[in-house]
């Protein structure tokens, strides 16, 4: 038997939930912070583990300091990578799987060379400033994008953008604000601002960072809200579908925006069937990936699904650890028959 090991942060929800259902499913897991995972890995290695990895916590809300951040969780998950071997762990999520999907840009190509339809990027170049920004645009005869930081999670840094061309008008969406002395630092709340001063000089700030410039696309709509949805597949299968409202272009659930159960939005078999396919197949270029949270659009009169990003780490969802906990419980259930496997 292979002894269950989570590693994250001991005071969160997703400890907690998951625990909770490891406990139901007649284990008994490790649990490891970061910051010492290296001595237990140590300590365990003659036993064989899975492990399963959620995120550090990261106390800084600078936007400035996120590719740092980056950069060393990237470290540490190559180092788990490396260790895999050396004390026998096997991964619900292989840490280079986590790691291909931090990078928004390089996760989206990849999907793209499949053909599979996602929010499409306006330029393939860097862009550095607005009037850079301005020009591909027109060059693309798009006028409302979004922006985001390369390694940005959580909506830190994300912003969406209208310009009229002809009036010279603007508009942006973003829960960033610039602070004197801070730099750009994530409110976690929306703002909307129309003064193009005002909007110039914070996106020209905003992309001093390594950004990725897509489409903003007009979402279907359910009671006067735009929608997308959060789907998180796990083991082959979608085993959460949650639609999340909003009156502005940002949905997050974490800006007060509305979580909906998918059965409330009435949508045909034929349009689930093909949002799932879609899902399925985009987890298949990512060896190791046995879980993501994947965001997903439906084209405001098509309905056709477009996917906005996948994350690794996606698989946090207030409306399943207060009711049934189910994600949890088949990651639980998924560790438990690894473990029995070993000999």
């Amino acid at each position: 038997m292979r002894q269950e090991v989570l590693l994250g942060v001991s005071d969160t929800r997703r400890t907690q939930y998951f625990m909770q259902a490891a406990k139901q499913a007649g284990l008994a897991p490790l649990f490891w912070e970061w910051g010492n995972w290296q001595e237990k890995i140590k300590e365990s290695a003659q036993t064989g583990i899975v492990m399963k990895i959620d995120p550090p916590r990261w106390n800084s809300c600078d936007l400035i300091e996120l590719d740092s951040l980056v950069r060393d969780y990237k470290k540490q998950l190559d180092e788990l990578a490396y260790a895999a071997d050396k004390y026998d762990i096997q991964f619900w999520n292989h840490p280079s799987a986590i790691e291909a999907l931090l990078d928004k840009a390089k996760c989206k190509e990849t999907l793209r060379s499949l053909r599979l339809p996602v929010t499409e990027p306006v330029t393939e170049n860097a862009v550095q400033d607005t009037g850079q920004l301005l020009e591909a645009m027109q060059s693309r005869g798009v006028y409302q994008v979004f922006i985001k930081p390369v390694n940005g999670s959580g909506a830190a840094g994300v912003s969406a953008f209208r310009w009229q061309k002809g009036s010279g008008r603007m508009a942006l969406y973003t829960c960033t604000l610039h602070q004197p002395g801070k730099g750009l630092v994530n409110t976690k709340r929306l703002r909307y601002f129309s003064d193009s001063s005002q909007i110039i000089s914070f996106l020209d700030r905003l992309l001093e960072m390594e950004c990725v410039i897509e489409r903003w696309y007009a979402k279907d709509e359910y009671q006067g809200y735009s929608y997308d949805m959060r789907a998180v597949v796990q083991d082959g299968r979608m085993d959460y579908l949650l639609a999340r409202l909003s009156k502005g272009p940002i949905t997050n659930l974490q800006l007060n925006n509305r979580p909906l159960d998918m059965e409330s939005l009435g949508l045909s078999s034929a349009v689930l069937d093909e949002m799932e396919e879609v899902c399925l197949k985009a987890m298949e270029p990512f060896p190791g990936l046995l879980g993501a949270g994947i965001d997903i659009l439906l084209e405001k009169g098509s309905r056709k699904p477009r996917i906005i990003e996948m994350n690794g780490q996606g698989d946090l969802i207030y409306h399943d650890i207060f009711h049934k906990n189910k994600i949890y419980r088949r990651q639980a259930e998924f560790m438990k028959r690894m473990g029995e496997k070993y000999e």
